[in-house]
Order: structure tokens, then C-alpha cells, then sequence
């Protein structure tokens, strides 16, 4: 009889415990959800990276959907508006195509809107090494260090930072050919200098050679350098310059040694247990 208690209890207990489940899941899948919409607006962005120079078309540009509360400042919403015009500046991928990253309607596309007036776009060949082992990419500045030898004398070599702070437009490989006439891949990289610093650099590529110093894009500082040649790299040994010092010669002649003064007599007087020694001179005549 216990035994049977004890089940009617338990079938009871279950039969609660499962219309209770059953009732909470019916209530929870019968509430309704409440979605909260954020307004939008179309915003062009770029469809990948692109870099200074680059024309834009249907392919290099996409619309997206972009909240109304964070819309970026003088937003293009058209495509129109951007397509058939340049970039002054590079714009990664899913960036906001924004004016002022366009060049002029009228001043059309590739490497020349880019340049500010009262300056100028150069190039100069480089490998890996001058490169940066491939770190200078446009947007980064640099500071050119080049190595000259004025004289015909190896010793007057002086290698000294020519220009600070400059900014690379553009980094690539164009073809050119050698000497035997056949195409050959030759590393470029473009420098927006003014037209002083574009004369050095020229001059200094064609005397000797250059380096490409990479630098932080936030240090606007400009250290005036004094150069460096092979004796002051290497630490010269300093110059020993002799001084003469000119001796007079004298004859040595021979110092005859002072005579011995002669012995005075003397006498020993005892006092007591005192002994003393007196000299015995002799009367004057």
C-alpha cells in the first residue's frame, strides 16, 4: 500500500512538473518580438583598397547601408557623384569615398591632381635595399641620405641627409629596358618634393648614390646633420705633432770638491756623571 502511495505521488509530480514546461514554452514562443529598426542612409565606399591616383569606376566603388546617427561628414551617397574622378589620397577597403579624397570633375584621374600646387612629383630608382625592404609604400615619409664623393680621393666620400620629411605619392615597378635593349622590372618610388629639393635629388641620384630612411609620419622635427666621411666613421687616430726643443750644449768641466776642514783638538771635561767635549781653540797672535 506504501509503495503505491509513493508511485501516485511521483506520477503526480511529473504530470505537474511537464504541463508546467509545456504551458512556460507555449508563452514564451506566443510573446511577441519587438524590433527596434536604426535609420539608414546609402553611403559609397570603396569596394577594395585603392591607392593615390587611382580611377574610379562601378567596380572600385559599392554602396552600403550606413547608420544615420554616424554618418561620416560630407558623405556621397551617389555613385555618380565619384565615378570618372581621381584619388588624391589612398582609401582602404569599406572606407567612405568622401570629397575631400577626390580630385577635381574637371582635373581627371592618375598621379598629377595629386600634386599640390607649388610642388612636384620625382621619381627615383631603387632596389630593396634603398626601398626599405618593401616598407615604403605611398602615404609614408622618408628622409633621403646620399653618398658623394666630390674629390677624386677616396677619403673625401661624405654620405649626409639631403632632405627630411618627405612623403611618397607612389611605389612600384615600371619596365625599362637594359642594355641589350630587353625589358627588365626596375623598382620606382615617387617623392613630392618642391622644386629646390627636386634639383639635390637629382644631382645627388646622378653623382652618387641614395638611401631611403623610413621615418614616423607624426615626427616633424628636421635635424641638421653635418655628414659623415670614412676617417670620421672609422674614428681616425689623432695626429702626434713633435715639438723641437732646441738645448744649449755646455762643457762639463770638473768641480773641484770643497777641502775638508781640519780637525780642532779637544778636550772631555767630566762633571759629576756629565761628559761633555770642549774644542781647545788656540790664542790669536
Amino acid at each position: 500500500m506504501t509503495r503505491m502511495r509513493v508511485f501516485v505521488v511521483l506520477v503526480l509530480a511529473l504530470t505537474a512538473g511537464g504541463a508546467l514546461a509545456f504551458a512556460t514554452y507555449n508563452y514564451v514562443q506566443n510573446v511577441p518580438t519587438r524590433t527596434v529598426s536604426v535609420p539608414t542612409r546609402p553611403v559609397v565606399v570603396a569596394a577594395t583598397d585603392l591607392q593615390i591616383g587611382a580611377s574610379l569606376d562601378d567596380h572600385a566603388v559599392r554602396v552600403v547601408e550606413w547608420p544615420a546617427t554616424a554618418m561620416p561628414k560630407d558623405a556621397i551617397s551617389d555613385p555618380k557623384d565619384v565615378v570618372g574622378r581621381g584619388l588624391i589620397m589612398p582609401v582602404l577597403e569599406n572606407e567612405p569615398i568622401l570629397p575631400t579624397t577626390l580630385a577635381s570633375k574637371d582635373a581627371g584621374a592618375g598621379l598629377p591632381p595629386a600634386i599640390p600646387p607649388g610642388l612636384r612629383a620625382l621619381s627615383v630608382r631603387v632596389n630593396e635595399v634603398i626601398g626599405v625592404a618593401g616598407y615604403v609604400l605611398p602615404g609614408t615619409h622618408v628622409d633621403v641620405v646620399a653618398t658623394v664623393n666630390p674629390g677624386d680621393k677616396q677619403g673625401d666620400m661624405t654620405s649626409k641627409v639631403i632632405l627630411t620629411n618627405v612623403l611618397v605619392l607612389a611605389a612600384g615597378t615600371k619596365m625599362e629596358q637594359d642594355g641589350n635593349n630587353k625589358p627588365m622590372a626596375v623598382n620606382v618610388v615617387t617623392l613630392l618634393v618642391n622644386p629646390d629639393e627636386s634639383e639635390r635629388l637629382t644631382l645627388a641620384a646622378g653623382e652618387g648614390k641614395i638611401q631611403l630612411a623610413l621615418r614616423n609620419p607624426l615626427d616633424q622635427e628636421a635635424p641638421v646633420t653635418r655628414g659623415v666621411r670614412p676617417s670620421g666613421l672609422l674614428g681616425a687616430a689623432p695626429v702626434v705633432h713633435q715639438v723641437a726643443v732646441a738645448t744649449t750644449h755646455t762643457e762639463n768641466k770638473p768641480v773641484a770638491a770643497p777641502a775638508p776642514a781640519p780637525a780642532q783638538p779637544t778636550v772631555e771635561i767630566i762633571r759629576g756623571d756629565k761628559r761633555a767635549q770642549e774644542v781647545v781653540r788656540g790664542q790669536e797672535q
